[in-house]
């Protein structure tokens, strides 16, 4: 199966060669929201009023997409409201890490590990396979700055990224108010179908409502 949504947000945030994750904390966020995502676009998940239901839990095929799905299902059996933003929130830690681990598995990136004082383990993931970043850069490049019309993967994974605030990730070096306004723009297109759309809708309100609090936290305490 190709690289999957969670996963590419995965791959845009780990430096090439360092193996280090730039902005760690929304790009969680957004992995988990990429991962939900993909799950709707395959039929296995819906999501209505902001509440998750599974309307087949039929696996996938991806090791990644079925171990989240799993984990909804049994979520979805302890907490019957079901809200999207919870399950963001308890995914996002991990998801990152799910995403890396399987991007290890395919070959794209490897774990070096390093101890430091001879207590603490740092995991870097430097790059191997370069291939699956450059298409996916590239296509971004396409549709953001270039004009051309996405398709609904496209679509929620700049949508996703746009709400993160992920810009700098996405598009290195590039100030964001080139992107932002196109990225922008595709996030509230005609480029879904209507199910989708709400799906995108609902991550992208708990994606902007967590960048928001996270910014002005941190401008508090720096103040």
């Amino acid at each position: 199966m190709a690289v999957t949504l969670g996963e590419e947000v995965t791959l845009l945030a780990l430096d090439d060669e360092s193996g280090a994750a730039k902005g760690r904390s929304a790009a969680g966020w957004a992995a988990a929201g990429g991962i939900l995502l993909e799950l709707t676009l395959a039929g296995r998940l819906a999501v209505t009023d902001g509440r998750l239901t599974v309307p087949d839990s039929t696996p996938t095929g991806d090791a990644l997409l079925d171990g989240r799905l799993g984990k909804i299902v049994e979520w979805l059996g302890r907490d019957a409201k079901g809200k999207i933003g919870d399950w963001l929130a308890k995914d996002q830690p991990k998801a990152f890490d799910a995403a890396v681990e399987r991007l290890c598995e395919r070959g794209v990136v490897t774990e070096h590990k390093r101890r430091t004082l001879g207590i603490f383990t740092t995991r870097r993931y430097p790059e191997v396979d370069g291939s699956a970043e450059r298409e996916l850069r590239h296509r971004l490049e396409d549709v953001v700055r270039y004009g051309a019309e996405p398709d609904e993967r496209t679509t929620g994974l700049i949508a996703l990224l746009h709400a993160a605030g992920l810009h700098e990730v996405a598009f290195p070096g590039v100030p964001r108010k080139q992107v932002a306004p196109r990225m922008e723009a595709i996030a509230e297109g005609q480029w879904v179908a209507e199910d989708v759309r709400q799906a995108i809708e609902n991550m992208q309100a708990v994606l902007v409502a967590v960048t928001v609090a996270t910014t002005t936290a941190t401008t508090v305490a720096t103040m």
